[in-house]
């Protein structure tokens, strides 16, 4: 079997067998293909590839300047093929599997703070040329906050999964993974007022002759509702009218502040993971970390006694020049 077989089975096996999610294959394909591609300029075979020759591609990659996070996930990507081809009866080993990997950057999740979340609510609310346009900005602002969701969870979001003033929301997540996410006051009533506008548009749109859309957030491109790339334009407009820096705002850095807003009030890192669609709680303790450097902040920057050592230090000075 050539490598680009392999590739191909493996990956159809990743989506059929445990639900991988497509952007997930899309990233697998790109690194098995690029080390693919390495091997056969080294005149090298994919199936017979050895540990010595996964090293060198790995150094070949740090070389390149690739971050240590791709690299782990290339090498991630390549230890689970040799694994499946193990498996399959293909190889007698995994050449990968006692290779250590780079590790990752450990770099916190950038947040908001509360007052920064209420002002970019605050602006959504007036954001758009029309009742419908702010009503819609309102919905999408208040659910993304309310529930954590990912963006692309959010845009296409099915009608139907919104009807009769639901306080819990069905969201298929990653992979295809199902979760029940609880709305707040404030996001139910931002649903219904939008919902009552958008089927006013949507009987509109059908008496002239236009299909019915499936989705919350409907659009006329290809792909039938809000693309990513308009809400991501969106969020950074309501952030420059909320007065709050467009660097840090992005629909991810309100998924972050959903969590840590819900950890720092006591919520438990059991019931974030499940909201969030986490697999592993592992994902999920990032905000412990997040959390406790806000905390430490809050300390060194309030806190009376912070300043003490410097203090005691100009006084000792001061006794020393009398």
């Amino acid at each position: 079997m050539a490598g680009d077989s392999w590739i191909s089975v493996f990956l159809e096996a990743q989506a059929a067998e445990l639900g991988a999610a497509r952007n997930t294959l899309l990233a697998y394909g790109r690194d098995l293909q690029d080390f693919a591609a390495w091997l056969t300029a080294k005149d090298l075979a994919f199936e017979a590839a050895t540990k010595a020759d996964v090293e060198n591609y790995l150094i070949s990659c740090d070389a390149a300047g690739l971050s240590r996070a791709t690299r782990a996930r290339r090498l991630s990507a390549i230890r689970q093929l040799y694994r499946f081809a193990f498996e399959e009866g293909w190889r007698s080993d995994n050449p990968a599997i006692q290779i250590t990997g780079p590790g990752r950057d450990k770099r916190l999740p950038k947040t908001l703070s509360e007052d920064e979340v209420d002002r970019l609510l605050e602006a959504a609310r007036t954001a758009g040329r029309s009742p419908s346009d702010k009503a819609r900005n309102t919905c999408l602002m208040e659910l993304l906050y309310a529930t954590g969701m990912r963006v692309t969870e959010l845009v296409s979001l099915p009608v139907s999964a919104t009807r009769g003033d639901p306080r819990m929301l069905l969201i298929m997540g990653k992979g295809g993974k199902e979760r029940m996410v609880p709305l707040s006051a404030p996001a139910r009533d931002a649903l219904a007022q939008w919902l009552r506008l958008r089927d006013a548009g949507e009987d509109k749109r059908r008496a002239s002759g236009a299909p019915a859309s499936k989705f919350l957030f409907a659009s006329r491109g290809v792909s039938g509702h809000l693309t990513r790339h308009r809400f991501y334009t969106l969020i950074k407009e309501f952030a420059v009218a909320g007065g709050v820096s467009p660097q840090k705002v992005t629909p991810h850095t309100l998924r972050h502040a959903f969590a840590t807003h819900l950890l720092a009030h006591g919520a438990d890192l059991r019931s974030i993971q499940t909201l969030l669609g986490h697999a592993d709680v592992a994902t999920t303790e990032i905000y412990t970390h997040v959390l406790e450097a806000r905390l430490s902040d809050l300390v060194l920057k309030h806190h009376p006694l912070a300043e003490y050592p410097a203090v005691r230090g100009k006084g000792k000075a001061s006794q020393k020049g009398e």
